[in-house]
């Protein structure tokens, strides 16, 4: 079901949303948190496509603020979707335009879930410090993606400078296969690793990440090389016996090779973003090994700097 609302009010939006669920059986009851998600138009779509298949596992109520400035005079429109394809939860779009585009926090707070988890999302740019924006500070967690900016590193670096508990990226979140395969190989006996090496494709965040993480935990120098993609295509750890090897040239396995054992093949699909975000709503408590990797991260680029 789909309700359409043009010159609205976040009272009348709440109202239609209680219409559609009753005229649907969708009770909000059965809803376990408000997604927040801030984007434009152009990114508004995938961003919602994406929330709504990560809402099939966690049912949610999705407020998609789109922003439009300019000389408009102040509009709200509104698209309430409630059943279909978006799943056990509900979606609303949200177009602010003109001022009004500057205070949607003013839009969004009304209609949060009451006594529920607020996790908020942007979709594109983000702010330099998401904690401090209206939006984010009604999240318990803040969602980024230093990939999808125009310079993906120096967003990266913003991240490690301004992070607060409850900020997380989904550059990180991309890193989780590679961190678990690697963390599951060092479970069995191993020399101890002098050095590690990471290649993925120029100017991809997530290696910096996985980097930061490997030479923080293992305590060993971590050397990047680029190469053609896509993502993260290798980790070697060196050790005296030889290198502990997960390379990956496809996108879809990899192979991990140890010193005198027989070369295995393991899953490690590049996901999806519905994937990503449907990962950081699992957990609403702080990452702290998201928070002491950025700090590794800040250490080694001022160490570079220096």
């Amino acid at each position: 079901m789909i309700i359409d609302l043009v010159d609205t009010t976040a009272a009348g939006i709440g109202s239609a949303m209680l219409d559609a669920r009753r005229r649907s059986g969708s009770p909000a009851m059965g809803m376990v948190l408000t997604l927040v998600i801030a984007t434009d138009e152009r990114d508004h779509y995938d961003a919602m496509r994406a929330a709504t298949a990560a809402a099939r596992e966690h049912p949610s109520r999705i407020l998609i603020a789109i922003r439009r400035p300019g000389r408009d005079a102040v509009r709200l429109d509104a698209e309430v979707r409630v059943g279909g394809e978006s799943g056990p939860g509900e979606v609303v779009l949200l177009r602010m335009y003109g001022p009004l585009a500057d205070h949607a926090d003013s839009v969004v707070l009304p209609l949060l879930l009451p006594d529920a988890p607020v996790v908020t999302w942007w979709a594109g740019e983000a702010p330099q410090v998401p904690a401090e924006d209206p939006l984010g500070a009604l999240a318990q967690r803040r969602v980024t993606d230093a990939a999808g900016c125009a310079d993906p590193l120096a967003e990266l670096r913003r991240r490690a400078d301004n992070h607060r508990p409850g900020d997380t990226d989904l550059a990180w979140t991309r890193t989780t296969s590679w961190r678990t395969q690697l963390a599951s190989a060092l479970d069995e006996p191993y020399e101890p690793v002098e050095g590690v090496l990471v290649c993925a494709e120029e100017g991809n965040p997530s290696a910096e990440l996985l980097a930061a993480w490997l030479g923080d935990r293992l305590g060993v120098p971590v050397e990047r090389r680029s190469s053609q993609g896509p993502g993260i295509t290798e980790v070697s750890l060196r050790t005296s016996a030889g290198p502990i090897t997960l390379s990956r040239s496809d996108g879809r396995q990899a192979l991990l090779t140890r010193p005198g054992q027989v070369e295995r093949t393991v899953a490690l699909p590049r996901r999806g973003t519905a994937d990503l975000v449907a990962e950081e709503l699992r957990r609403l408590d702080p990452d702290d090994t998201y928070g002491a990797t950025l700090a590794a991260l800040r250490r080694s680029l001022a160490a570079a700097g220096s």
